[in-house]
C-alpha cells in the first residue's frame, strides 16, 4: 500500500496504527496504556465515537459529523483545548518581558526514565523548579512566577525529556509589597543555573533510590550517577519575548502538543513513513524514511502516564493563589485590574481563528446548519486493537 500526503487526502498517525499494528504486536508487547493510545486515535472521529447530523435550514443539505475521543496523545484533539487554555492565560500576561528557559537531561538518562515514567518526570519538575524558585530568592530577592511544560522528543521522535519554561521577567519581593523588575535583558546565568538544577536534580533522584522507588541491581545506580555528575548539563537561557501580546503566541508554540503533527506525515509506502523534519545544525528543513513499526514504537514511547499533569505553574503564578498575586502585582505596578475573558463558543472560536462561519451551508451560502440528529455511540466494549486495524 501506497498513501502521499494531498489536499484531499491527508495522512494521520491513526493510517499508520490502523495498516501496521498488527506488524507492531508481532515484534513488541503493546502495553495497556498503548492500546489505549492506538484503540483512542482509530476510534476518534469515526462512527464508534458516535456524532451528530446537522441539517441546513434553507436548502436541507446534511452533514454529519464524528465525536473525538480527546486523547492527549492524539494529534486531532489539541487545537481547540489549546486555544480555550490560552484564552484564560490571557488575562494572567502582565506588561513585561517575558524568558524562556529550556531544562535538558542528559541522555544517559534515558532508559531510566523511559522504565519509571511517573517518578522520573516529576524529579524533573521539582529539580528545574525548586532551581528557578532558588534563583529568584538569592539573585532577584523575592518570588518568581513561570509555566512549565514537558517534552519527552525531538525532531526524529526519540527520546529527548527536556522542559520548556516561560518565566516572568520579576518577582514580588520578600515582604510581598513592592514588584522587582529583572534588569535589563538579564534573567539568570545558565552556567549557574545548570550546576544547580543538575545538584537538585541528582538529589532528588538519591531519595527515590533510598526509598526503592526506583530500583537497580548491583553497583549500576553508583556509576551511573558518577557519570552524570561528572557530565555538563544543558540549561538554556533564552532571549526575552518583550511585547506582551506575543507571550500567547509563544506559549502556542510549546503547550499542547503531541510528539509529531499530522501535518508533518508525507508518505506511507511499503512499509515505511517518510515525515518532514528541522535539522537545527543545519538550520533547514528535511525529510527522513523509517519503518512503520519503529514509527510506532517512537510514538508510543512518548505516552504519558494516567493522571500525568504535563503543565505546571508555580511562584506567584502557582494555581492555588494565582488571581489573588496577580492582582497583587498588577496593583504595584499602577496597572488597572484585568477582565477574565469570556470563553467563546466553538462556533466563535473556530471564526475567530479561521475567518470562516461553521454554521453557514456549505452547499447553498444561505442556510444555517442546524442539530437535526444525534447519532449515538455503540455500545462499549474492550477495545480491539487488531479488529480496529482491519476495518
Amino acid at each position: 500500500m501506497a498513501r502521499t500526503t494531498g489536499k484531499e487526502n491527508r495522512l494521520e498517525v491513526a493510517d499508520i496504527l490502523r495498516n501496521h499494528i498488527s506488524d507492531y504486536r508481532r515484534q513488541y508487547t503493546l502495553w495497556p496504556e498503548h492500546q489505549k493510545i492506538a484503540h483512542d486515535l482509530l476510534s476518534c472521529r469515526t462512527p464508534k465515537m458516535g456524532g451528530h447530523i446537522d441539517r441546513c435550514t434553507h436548502c436541507g443539505m446534511l452533514r454529519i459529523t464524528y465525536h473525538s475521543f480527546r486523547n492527549r496523545h492524539c494529534p486531532k484533539c489539541q487545537h481547540m483545548p489549546r486555544e480555550r487554555w490560552l484564552l484564560k492565560r490571557k488575562e494572567e500576561i502582565l506588561p513585561i518581558p517575558y524568558f524562556h528557559v529550556v531544562f535538558t537531561l542528559p541522555h544517559e538518562l534515558n532508559t531510566v526514565i523511559l522504565n519509571n515514567k511517573n517518578v522520573m518526570l516529576n524529579i524533573l519538575f521539582k529539580a528545574a523548579s525548586q532551581t528557578l524558585l532558588t534563583f529568584g530568592e538569592n539573585t532577584l530577592s523575592g518570588k518568581i512566577g513561570f509555566i512549565a511544560t514537558l517534552h519527552t522528543w525531538d525532531q526524529q521522535l526519540k527520546a529527548h525529556f527536556h522542559l520548556h519554561c516561560l518565566v516572568a521577567g520579576g518577582v514580588v519581593s520578600k515582604d510581598g509589597s513592592r514588584w522587582i523588575p529583572c534588569k535589563k535583558n538579564y534573567l539568570f546565568n545558565h552556567q549557574a543555573i545548570a550546576l544547580v538544577f543538575r545538584a537538585k536534580f541528582l538529589e532528588q533522584m538519591d531519595k527515590a533510590c533510598q526509598g526503592e522507588k526506583i530500583t537497580f541491581s548491583g553497583g549500576q545506580y553508583k556509576a551511573l550517577r558518577s557519570k552524570l555528575y561528572d557530565k555538563k548539563w544543558i540549561v538554556d537561557v533564552r532571549d526575552p519575548v518583550k511585547n506582551p501580546e506575543h507571550v500567547l503566541e509563544y506559549l502556542a508554540r510549546y503547550t499542547h502538543r503531541v510528539a509529531i503533527a499530522n501535518s508533518r506525515i508525507t508518505a506511507l509506502k511499503d512499509g515505511c513513513v517518510t515525515f518532514k523534519i528541522k535539522n537545527r545544525k543545519k538550520n533547514r528543513k528535511e525529510q527522513v524514511t523509517i519503518p512503520a513499526v519503529e514509527f510506532i514504537r517512537r510514538f508510543l514511547m512518548h505516552s504519558l502516564p494516567r493522571g500525568f499533569v504535563r503543565i505546571r505553574h508555580y511562584g506567584f503564578l502557582a494555581n492555588r493563589d494565582r488571581s489573588q498575586n496577580l492582582k497583587a502585582i498588577r496593583q504595584m505596578m499602577g496597572l488597572p485590574d484585568s477582565h477574565k475573558t469570556p470563553i467563546p463558543s466553538l462556533e466563535e472560536m473556530a471564526c475567530q481563528l479561521t475567518g470562516t462561519d461553521i454554521t453557514e451551508c456549505p452547499c447553498c451560502h444561505k442556510g444555517k446548519m442546524r442539530l437535526f440528529m444525534e447519532i449515538p455511540r455503540p455500545q462499549a466494549r474492550p477495545p480491539n486493537i487488531l479488529a480496529l486495524a482491519a476495518a
